[in-house]
């Protein structure tokens, strides 16, 4: 009998641990919500933000308007890369400088494109997310930009191609 005694004190005294903290009975944050209260669904703007659109279109304008002076400079510069002569000649110095300042003058689009590019990493950090149709409005404004971008690269590249023959 007294074997049988001591089995369930020396099964008790195995479950003890001297080690380490002790678990709180305590309620846990988890508990402390209540399943049956709906979580609210964060709210979603049909219509893009005004300021933002107003930016996005300053930025677009600030593009178009830049890419008015490329076409300016990379006009000249077209009228000295078919006059150039033979490289290192004084004609083809003055294309190259021409072509520079062509290349200069991309410099308000590629600006705007950043910009927007900014805006949406900005909004992204700050609200966690954008919504549609600031999203979409974004999209359009560097899908313009992007392709006025895409044309000046284009006529530096076939001028400085001109310039290698």
């Amino acid at each position: 009998m007294r074997p049988l005694l001591l089995l369930p004190l020396a099964l008790l005294a195995g479950c003890a641990s001297p080690d380490g903290p002790i678990p709180s009975l305590a309620p846990r944050a988890a508990e402390s919500i209540d399943p049956r209260v709906p979580v609210a669904d964060p709210v979603v703007a049909a219509e893009a933000d005004p300021q933002l659109v107003q930016r996005l279109n300053t930025l677009v304008a600030q593009a178009e308007a830049g890419d008015r002076g490329f076409q300016s400079a990379a006009s000249a510069a077209r009228s000295a890369v078919a006059s150039a002569g033979a490289a290192q000649g004084e004609g083809w110095v003055a294309a190259q400088q021409a072509l520079s300042r062509a290349v200069a003058a991309r410099a308000p689009v590629a600006l705007a494109l950043s910009e927007i590019d900014s805006l949406a990493a900005d909004r992204l950090i700050a609200a966690g997310g954008i919504g549609a149709a600031n999203l979409r409005a974004i999209g359009q404004a560097s899908a313009q930009v992007s392709a006025i971008d895409e044309r000046e690269v284009q006529a530096i590249s076939q001028m400085q191609a001109a310039l290698r023959r």
